[in-house]
């Protein structure tokens, strides 16, 4: 059989070098008499078919009324929100809005949300890439999860015990943040998020060339606990992906466009671009000793990490690897940064034990740090780690994973013969992102693996031209990879992360002493109400505020009268106890909405410009006579 008419079963190990053709999905086999594997094409009967599909499916499959035994976070991507999955069942659990508006919640219309999103609310876009889990020790705690924009240049953070966001950064300085990783160890002390496009300084129009002296782009290092800036250092090139050691010493990013070019003919010029590393300590005792500038307004340190002619920086080493890397993923035993080629068939392999001799300039040449290039196939994008040795490798051109071995890939290098790559398994189709089960933390369990795949084609009912993608979900418990799942999605979420389900403790409603609704708070006393128990309403000139509980069936306020062009405010605390019993208010024509979970305070501000009588009602099905839950603002003429 010719390599063009193999087809592929997803569940069987290709030999390397082997391409994929004319691959039949799951859906079309099932009802196939046989189908050819992958080795040599042997055939393979439709029990055996039909066995493999059962054993997927027992895999996958949670029973009603049990859990996942995985949280799976997943980039909102287009949406600008973080959408929650469960593990193996692929089953969205929720949806929490960060950079988007979202009429369920209200997010990004009540005064809390936009009280969080300071001076970015009046952004109505998002573009999410890279949610990761704040770690203690190399693990993770389950405290934060943070996410970028990289549209609007935004970091937020995620409290994962109310799941809402509760810190939003707007980045000064640059453009366009888009790789995002954390410090492992000792703790998330810091986030760590790369501006990807070279901009001049100032950027007031007066200076277009990126190969100014003063045009480039900045690393940001970020306070996890603040959510303020602790300090920047421009970099020679851009940036685009990055990742951070088990020692609290170093982190690594990769850069596609060492040219400073704006053209894509530019920015493939380069044979090599690099990975940039940084002394994160080195740069914390620069930045205590005062030796660093402030651009502009900003009143942030910023260090100079690009290297002049052959002296380098204090804190910045540049390693040269071919050929515009793309994604940047330490190895979960600590040993190497993987750096992914994308226009090179190859990852490089970076010794993270060679670089304290690195940065002592006891190296003579800075590729000398490299363990290993790993020729895997086309398109290699980002790499994952099952924590038994073994690496997984997107490869975009050739939609495949390829699992392959580390120790074994650096025995290849130096010349033994060996066969590091252990399995090529089609994916559908063109994958990006690449995670596996705790892979990013010293206890990768090397259980579950999920490909974040840009084309979804054939494998769904057909949309119309827009597409969903498709994320899959394999089984690498084994020697073997099995695909086990496919699951559409839209607006392209970018990354995911899984954490064990002991590791996110939930609230299950809310505690009235909590700081996310501080403000309203603070307001509600200065206006002498008690929440709990007040239902009042306060005029204050122009300025209305409406204050009510919410107790399924019925809110405390059930009529309140204003003067058209009153802004109006309404403040309502749900004091139901029982968890699951969310209320919600919408004023009718007004384009407000909010959602209020069992002891939360929620408040909104809208202009009541319309004279006559409107309408507000419970927007969460929350009791038999959740119909009835209603009131009337009425609106005076001016």
């Amino acid at each position: 059989m010719s390599d063009k008419e193999v087809k592929s079963n997803p569940n069987a190990p290709q030999k390397p070098g082997l391409s994929r053709r004319n691959f039949l999905g799951a859906s079309a086999l099932t009802g196939a008499a046989v189908a050819a594997t992958a080795f040599g094409g042997a055939v393979m009967s439709r029990e055996t078919w039909a066995a493999a599909i059962k054993d997927a499916q027992q895999k996958t499959h949670v029973a009603p009324g049990e859990l996942d035994e995985y949280y799976g976070f997943w980039s909102g991507g287009h949406q600008g929100e973080v959408r929650v999955m469960g593990i193996p069942s692929m089953r969205e659990l929720m949806r929490i809005p960060v950079f988007n508006v979202d009429s369920a919640t209200g997010w990004g219309l009540t005064n809390e949300s936009r009280a969080i999103m300071g001076d970015s609310a009046r952004f109505l876009n998002g573009d999410c890439h890279h949610p990761h889990i704040s770690m203690t020790d190399g693990k993770y705690d389950g405290k934060y999860l943070f996410i970028n924009d990289k549209a609007n240049t935004r970091v937020a953070r995620i409290r994962l015990d109310i799941m809402k966001c509760d810190k939003m950064l707007t980045v000064p300085n640059c453009q366009a943040i888009h790789g995002l990783r954390l410090q492992k160890v000792p703790h998330t002390r810091y986030v760590f998020a790369n501006a990807e496009f070279v901009i001049p300084h100032p950027n007031d129009g007066k200076v277009f060339d990126l190969q100014d002296e003063n045009s480039y782009t900045l690393y940001n290092v970020i306070d996890a606990e603040k959510m303020e800036m602790a300090f920047q250092i421009i970099v020679d090139g851009n940036l685009d992906n990055t990742d951070a050691d088990y020692t609290g010493r170093f982190t690594a990013a990769t850069c596609y466009n060492s040219e400073k070019a704006y053209d894509l003919g530019g920015m493939m010029r380069n044979e090599r671009d690099w990975v940039v590393v940084f002394d994160i300590e080195a740069a914390e005792k620069a930045v205590k000793a005062g030796k660093f500038i402030t651009l502009g307004d900003s009143k942030v340190p910023v260090l100079d990490g690009r290297k002049k002619g052959d002296k380098d920086s204090a804190f910045t080493r540049y390693i040269p690897v071919p050929k515009n890397p793309h994604g940047c993923n330490t190895s979960s035993d600590g040993k190497y940064f993987i750096a992914n080629g994308k226009l090179s068939p190859t990852v490089s392999m970076i010794e993270i034990a060679k670089l304290p001799d690195l940065f002592a300039g006891k190296l003579k040449d800075p590729r000398d740090t490299i363990a290993a290039e790993v020729e895997l196939g086309l398109g290699p994008l980002h790499t994952t780690f099952d924590g038994r040795g073994n690496a997984y490798t997107t490869l975009f051109i050739d939609s495949q994973v390829v699992k392959w071995n580390m120790a074994d890939a650096v025995r290849a290098y130096n010349g033994e013969k060996v066969n590091y790559i252990k399995q090529k398994l089609d994916v559908h189709y063109q994958p990006g992102h690449i995670h596996a089960s705790l892979t990013e933390t010293s206890e990768a369990d090397g259980k579950w693996l999920v490909a974040l795949c840009k084309f979804g084609k054939d494998r769904f009912l057909p949309t119309g031209p827009l597409h969903p993608e498709n994320d899959q979900l394999i089984d690498i418990s084994g020697e073997e990879m099995k695909l086990v799942h496919d699951g559409p999605t839209y607006a392209e979420p970018h990354d995911c992360i899984m954490a064990r389900r002991d590791q996110i403790k939930t609230k299950k409603i809310w505690d009235r002493n909590d700081p996310f609704f501080a403000p309203t708070v603070d307001m509600a006393k200065q206006d002498g109400i008690n929440l709990e128990t007040d239902n009042k309403v306060i005029r204050d000139g122009k300025k209305v505020r409406v204050y009510m509980t919410s107790m399924a069936p019925s809110y405390g306020v059930q009529e309140f009268t204003v003067k058209q062009g009153d802004e109006v405010t309404v403040i309502i605390t749900n004091i139901d106890q029982i968890e699951d019993v969310s209320h919600g208010f919408v004023m009718t024509n007004h384009g407000v909405s909010m959602e209020i979970s069992p002891q939360q305070t929620s408040s909104i501000t809208f202009t009541a410009d319309k004279p006559g009588l409107h309408w507000y009602y419970c927007s969460w099905f929350c009791h038999a006579l959740h119909m009835e839950m209603v009131g009337r603002m009425l609106v005076e003429p001016a």
